[in-house]
């Protein structure tokens, strides 16, 4: 069969018969969506155990180190920053290549004044609610219902950034 005598729709089914993986997502069968997503759920559970393990979801601890009084949540923090300077160290060092092939590269960020207008106010939030972004799902899950309101207002200054961006400075 000559490629211009090909329908779309036989192209299509081909596609879909021999290309793993390409459905389209109302295609995927309830099973096939959890087990494809499984792995995450996995590291999302794992995670949010350290987290509640390691006390960095509670409200005291955060206090303590905004006031100085306790090296705890300083040593979970410089960890993860060591943690991620030896691992970028290493993804550079050894070229590593992404799933799909392409290598990994990390660009130099130039400094702007809104990130210390953005640090500030993300300090500001972590201070009053005693939580940033990842444990808020951890505290939820933990039972801190109350959490939920930290949550909505996330989203919500996330919006409000979205909407505002182009206003704001860069």
């Amino acid at each position: 069969m000559k490629h211009e005598n090909i329908t779309v729709k036989e192209t299509a089914k081909w596609e879909y018969e021999n290309i793993p993986g390409n459905k389209l997502p109302h295609e995927f069968t309830r099973y096939e969506d959890f087990k494809a997503n499984f792995k995450y759920i996995a590291a999302g559970v794992l995670f949010g155990t350290v987290l509640i393990k390691s006390e960095v979801i509670s409200w005291f601890r955060i206090q303590e180190m905004f006031r100085l009084q306790s090296f705890h949540m300083y040593g979970v923090i410089g960890s993860a920053v060591i943690t991620g300077i030896i691992s970028i160290q290493i993804l550079k060092k050894l070229n590593v290549k992404a799933l799909n092939g392409e290598l990994i590269s990390i660009r130099p960020k130039e400094f702007q004044k809104g990130q210390i207008i953005g640090g500030f106010m993300f300090g500001l939030g972590w201070a009053i609610t005693g939580a940033c972004p990842g444990p808020i799902y951890a505290q939820i899950g933990a039972g801190f219902t109350t959490t939920i309101i930290t949550l909505f207002s996330a989203i919500l200054g996330v919006w409000i950034y979205g909407r505002f961006r182009h206003k704001l400075p860069h």
